[in-house]
């Protein structure tokens, strides 16, 4: 008998996986489900993602981020393609091996070229990024 706990399996909680395609390809799988109010993304935190002091790495906690914030600017953006002009982070605590990583974004101001965004990602209840962009909607 182990004492290791069970892995979150996304799955079986109602996750959909994402449709693995360029950079997200690299350093997912991400993981999303419908919300009201919009969507939620996740990841797995795998030993690949860790820098050396055994944490996730703040690149990838930001890559992240940019996606999670990214995807909520283009739901609202008609689904135009978009690009992150600014992104701000702050790192309040960190995600470790085994967490499910979540990230949600709402946006604050929406113009006809661009977005003003903020989300949070967090691990349960626990705030892991603070982070806030503006985004240009491209074409437009």
């Amino acid at each position: 008998m182990s004492d290791s706990p069970i892995p979150f399996d996304p799955a079986d909680a109602g996750w959909k996986p994402m449709r693995p395609e360029g950079y997200p390809a690299l350093i997912g799988p991400f993981w999303y489900r419908r919300e009201e109010g919009g969507f939620r993304y996740g990841f797995p935190a795998e030993p690949r993602h860790l820098n050396n002091g055994g944490v996730v790495h703040g690149g990838m906690l930001m890559s992240f981020a940019d996606d999670v914030l990214g995807m909520t600017v283009w739901e609202a953006a008609g689904r135009k393609p978009c690009t992150t002009v600014q992104l701000s982070t702050q790192f309040i605590s960190p995600a470790r091996p085994g967490d499910f990583v979540e990230g949600r974004a709402e946006i604050l101001r929406a113009t006809r070229s661009v977005v003003f965004v903020r989300g949070l990602v967090t691990v349960g209840d626990r705030t892991v990024i603070h982070a806030d962009g503006i985004w240009k909607i491209l074409g437009a």
